[in-house]
């Protein structure tokens, strides 16, 4: 086992372990990929000030998210598919992230189920939901995710029509698999992956199979998924999800300052900042570029979180300093678990969670409620000057 002390040695573990066209579709952007890059890279745009001769005793990175008492501000973000980087994956992630003291959120199109994950679970996580046209099919799994006393509900709003992702569709990622002869080679070699999945019996959508009239296989699901998601979400909608919900509820997608405006107006318990991983509108803003204008927009009127590019426990600084009052990380607990199971998941959190006490003491804070933008050197034009709509 080699010395593990990024994400990135993680992410090396993990295409090295998972088969490819399962890696490709957790590494991987629409069309060109330029958002999913600048997720990345427009962090390194940032800089620290370092702070010297400050007592550094007694530091702190605990704080809260929507009102509940977190170990950091990071919340592992709702990644479909995540039992197929590895066998039992939601609920090896939700345990890591339990007994870390951070909230996991679990996707619809997870292959855990949400009644799986409640039952080896001890403390309540969040749901996060797609609108879909099947309203019957919203209204059960809402109801679903409050008998398993979740705690919070993450609406996506930026999946109303599906980007194009170039890998998976030439790895045949689709519903079901076709894969390709080269991945078919390779998932030969993922000996590691075969023997943990053969002795699941989690394999296919959890909260979908059984759960909808006519969709009892990976086959009828097929049909169903290429025409669920729901084109027609507008904000009303929104409200009525929230009624029907009747709990916290923290709406993701939202990149455009006048978007957040109205989510504020339907009474959103927090927003967050993201596109998606950069996997559907490719040419978006980066999420931390976009962070700062929306903050502009909304001040503390609702809680703002920041999802993608987030690769270390500096990137989480840098989206608190900035304003964020929490933050996401997907791929990077993905890598863990696709590279050693749950364990893997409880590492990524770790190299994070000492990234950001390490970062803080060395800006001279000894707690994340004290950051701001007086521990960041951030470029006169690192908004863009673009051109006004």
């Amino acid at each position: 086992m080699p010395t593990i002390t990024t994400i990135q040695d993680l992410k090396d573990l993990h295409e090295r372990r998972v088969p490819r066209m399962f890696y490709d579709y957790a590494e991987s952007g629409s069309w060109t990929e330029q958002t999913f890059h600048e997720n990345t890279t427009d962090f390194e745009k940032i800089r620290l000030r370092q702070r010297v001769a400050v007592d550094m005793t007694g530091r702190s990175t605990a704080g809260q998210m929507i009102g509940e008492d977190v170990s950091m501000p990071v919340a592992l973000a709702p990644v479909g598919s995540t039992g197929m980087q590895h066998a039992d994956g939601e609920i090896l992630a939700a345990q890591a992230a339990e007994a870390f003291g951070v909230p996991f959120t679990l996707s619809t199109m997870s292959i855990c189920s949400i009644e799986d994950v409640a039952a080896n679970t001890s403390k309540p996580f969040w749901f996060q939901l797609y609108a879909m046209k099947d309203k019957r099919f919203v209204e059960r799994v809402i109801q679903r995710a409050k008998d398993a006393k979740c705690s919070a509900l993450v609406l996506t709003l930026d999946l109303q029509i599906l980007g194009q992702r170039h890998k998976d569709i030439k790895n045949g990622l689709s519903i079901p698999i076709r894969p390709t002869v080269p991945n078919l080679i390779d998932l030969a070699t993922k000996w590691r992956w075969i023997a943990a999945m053969a002795k699941t019996k989690r394999r296919q959508f959890g909260n979908i199979v059984g759960h909808i009239d006519g969709i009892s296989d990976m086959s009828s699901l097929s049909i169903w998924a290429a025409e669920s998601f729901d084109p027609k979400l507008n904000w009303d909608e929104v409200k009525e999800i929230k009624k029907m919900w009747g709990g916290p509820l923290i709406l993701k997608g939202i990149l455009d300052a006048e978007d957040a405006k109205m989510a504020l107006n339907v009474g959103a318990d927090a927003i967050i900042v993201s596109n998606h991983g950069g996997r559907q509108l490719d040419g978006a803003l980066s999420s931390i570029r976009a962070l700062p204008a929306i903050l502009d927009a909304v001040g503390d009127k609702v809680e703002v979180h920041m999802d993608g590019g987030i690769r270390s426990g500096q990137d989480v600084l840098k989206a608190l300093a900035l304003g964020a009052k929490g933050t996401y990380i997907g791929r990077a607990f993905v890598h863990g678990l696709g590279a050693m199971g749950g364990p893997g998941v409880t590492k990524a959190l770790e190299i994070i969670h000492k990234e950001l006490d390490t970062t803080m003491a060395l800006c001279g804070e000894t707690n994340v409620a004290d950051l701001g933008r007086h521990n960041l050197l951030v470029p006169k034009d690192f908004e863009g000057q673009w051109q006004s709509p």
